[in-house]
């Protein structure tokens, strides 16, 4: 457990500076500054592996109110670098973050910090927890790699197949580019015998379940070019169901054209629009890349807030996608049928010998 606070700020690329104080870990944390606008679900997004590499600033004015609890959490641990708050309460949440090796900043004007982001951009950054030279860490940030063009699946993914749930009518693979535990267990709760499997995963293995998951993940999909055709070879051969880094790598090998967002889609309160039956859903994200809007058939749902392509339908290739997250974790219910009504149609074709 941590004792008393001490001083911390946030240095972003640009050359500004936000001060508070140590709440977490000591030392310096760079990668990329971002911010989500969820008002629960603190330690959901931190062990989401899709925030590897970025420091997170929390929207809400307090975060750690109701403490922590191991099944929250989306993988093993943390994948954030650090966190940064306007308030932190504790003293469960701001253990956990010291004792997970997370560097915590409080008392940050996270208002002013978000507008900054939202008008220029997300931005390489490091937050540091102690009295370091802010002019040697700026250096610093300005070598380290931009966001764009990194591909960062291989570091988050398992590096061996291993079984999540062998009890199911249907089996599902999923293809770990940095996978939630709450997708996991909702093909479980489902009815799927569930078999987690590593990014670099060939055609032909996959093709021997009855549905394949592109999971979730970090980074940038173009570099991804192994892991695009391997989906392209797959199209046709079984049925295929994209979330999130999953939905742009189907894009991606379909033809579409991905680019990185000024400020990512990151919340709880996300508007999409279903084209086809005209409905609005509330929606979680989590991203920076999208895939880029397109008035074409088979782009099934889009952000009411910049017209990105967020669902993908090919009936033909049973293949289909959703940018955003449908286990909702944490986040809204409007698409939690979507997982369920996949595993559901798996089943009836198992059923009527047309898997």
């Amino acid at each position: 457990m941590r004792g008393l606070a001490t001083g911390g700020y946030i240095v972003l690329e640009d050359g500004t500076i936000f001060r508070g104080e140590s709440v977490g870990a000591d030392g310096t944390a760079y990668g990329e500054a971002v911010f989500a606008t969820a008002m629960t679900g603190y330690q959901e997004i931190l062990t989401d592996p899709s925030y590897s590499e970025q420091l997170i600033c929390f929207t809400a004015p307090m975060v750690g109110n109701y403490g922590v609890a191991a099944g929250r959490s989306e993988s093993s641990g943390p994948h954030a670098r650090a966190v940064i708050m306007r308030e932190a309460r504790g003293p469960a949440w701001t253990s956990w973050l010291s004792d997970h090796g997370i560097v915590a900043l409080t008392g940050i004007d996270t208002r002013s910090l978000v507008l900054h982001l939202r008008d220029r951009g997300a931005m390489r950054a490091a937050a540091v927890a102690g009295d370091g030279s802010p002019e040697e860490t700026l250096e610093t940030v300005r070598e380290q790699p931009a966001m764009s063009g990194r591909a960062l699946a291989a570091a988050v993914s398992t590096s061996e197949p291993f079984v999540y749930a062998d009890a199911g009518l249907v089996s599902v693979a999923v293809i770990d580019y940095g996978t939630k535990r709450s997708i996991l267990r909702r093909l479980a709760s489902a009815g799927a015998r569930v078999t987690v499997v590593p990014h670099d995963v060939d055609a032909d293995t996959l093709s021997t379940f009855d549905g394949v998951l592109l999971s979730n993940g970090p980074g940038d999909p173009e570099p991804l070019e192994t892991e695009i055709a391997t989906i392209r070879e797959l199209l046709g051969r079984t049925s295929v169901f994209g979330i999130c880094l999953g939905h742009q790598l189907l894009g991606l090998a379909t033809g579409h054209k991905t680019y990185k967002l000024p400020f990512g889609h990151r919340g709880a309160n996300h508007p999409v629009l279903h084209r086809p039956s005209g409905r609005v859903l509330v929606t979680c994200q989590n991203h920076g890349f999208a895939v880029a809007p397109s008035d074409e058939k088979e782009a099934t749902h889009v952000s009411l807030y910049d017209g990105t392509v967020e669902g993908l339908a090919y009936p033909d290739l049973d293949a289909h996608s959703v940018q955003f997250h449908p286990e909702a974790s944490p986040g809204p219910h409007d698409a939690r049928p979507l997982i369920e009504n996949w595993v559901a149609e798996l089943s009836r074709r198992k059923a009527s010998g047309h898997a």
